[in-house]
């Protein structure tokens, strides 16, 4: 299948969000959310910190790949804005990943400014990093939404579609809960890390421990649940639609969802080292545009049913 020039610059745009949202997560784990001090756009009260500390150095160059994807996703909406017409869905998926790149943006300088970085153990920091969190599972599927338009150039209609339509909400719905209970977890292992499991364990069930900690043994529940669901619903799909580009990316959902849950296991029996928190983080995107793709490629119009094999490039190069 030959892409478009733009469906190729959209798959690149998603890609390097995703690398920033992983560099993201490293500057949580390792503590350098303070970096640049409660200070934002500036870096501790300058455009460019002169003598920077390590950590000054990870949260400025997190700012940085940041702006970047920003100006990235800026290109992408104003290029889709002048070659698309009014009503394709390349158009409304750059107009909404322009949306929710902001308030990506708008979040994160939340959360430098009301200091709930580095050591901050308050739970109004977990609730800003949950609403981070599906902020940016949002914006992940808009960019995702993009590039499959880009790519097959086709629509997706959601009415009369039956259950169908049911089972791929709920499904889209826990994995952000699960995602959420994911960040909470991982914030919980960051501030008070155990050197054993026998040492975690013991953590997350005594009475006098911090909410964060007790609240690192809902995840592992939630993911079984969650993951029962999604291969039910990868099977469902499947099933309803018979189309072999839907068979394939279901079946890449399932083969995703089991390579997460062994993450997950080595995770905890690793006492959640940060090499690993970015290899589990950097599964859950994936396993959330496999998701996404899902749901597209289920909900395609009939005459687009094997768009993702051999389509029309999308836009004109």
């Amino acid at each position: 299948m030959k892409l478009s020039r733009f469906a190729k610059y959209a798959w690149f745009v998603l890609a390097v969000n995703l690398l920033v949202i992983v560099w993201g997560a490293y500057v949580r784990a390792s503590g350098s959310g303070a970096g640049c001090g409660s200070h934002w756009p500036l870096c501790n009260g300058e455009v460019i910190p002169q003598s920077p500390t390590i950590k000054t150095l990870v949260e400025f160059s997190h700012r940085l790949t940041s702006g970047v994807a920003l100006l990235l996703v800026v290109g992408l909406f104003i290029w889709a804005w002048r070659t698309f017409a009014r009503g394709r869905h390349e158009r409304l998926g750059a107009l909404l990943t322009l949306v929710f790149m902001l308030t990506e943006a708008l979040v994160g300088a939340g959360l430098v400014l009301l200091e709930y970085v580095a050591e901050n153990k308050s739970m109004w920091r977990a609730v800003w990093m949950s609403g981070h969190l599906i902020n940016t599972f949002v914006l992940v599927a808009m960019l995702t939404f993009t590039a499959w338009a880009a790519t097959t150039g086709a629509r997706v209609q959601w009415r009369e579609r039956g259950p169908v339509v049911k089972v791929l909400l709920t499904a889209l719905l826990a994995t952000l809960l699960l995602g959420v209970s994911g960040a909470v977890s991982a914030l919980g292992a960051t501030l008070f890390p155990a050197t054993s499991l026998a040492e975690g364990l013991q953590q997350d069930f005594s009475p006098l421990a911090h909410q964060l900690t007790r609240l690192r043994i809902i995840h592992p529940a939630i993911s079984l649940v969650v993951s029962a669901l999604l291969i039910y619903t990868a099977r469902a799909v499947s099933a309803w639609r018979q189309n072999p580009v839907t068979k394939q990316i279901a079946q890449g959902v399932v083969t995703l969802i089991g390579v997460q849950l062994v993450a997950g296991v080595v995770n905890l029996l690793l006492h959640a080292p940060i090499w690993l928190q970015l290899v589990h983080l950097l599964l859950s995107d994936l396993l959330w545009i496999a998701l996404v793709l899902l749901a597209l490629s289920a909900l395609a119009l009939p005459v687009n049913e094997n768009a993702l094999d051999a389509a029309e490039p999308a836009a004109a190069a």
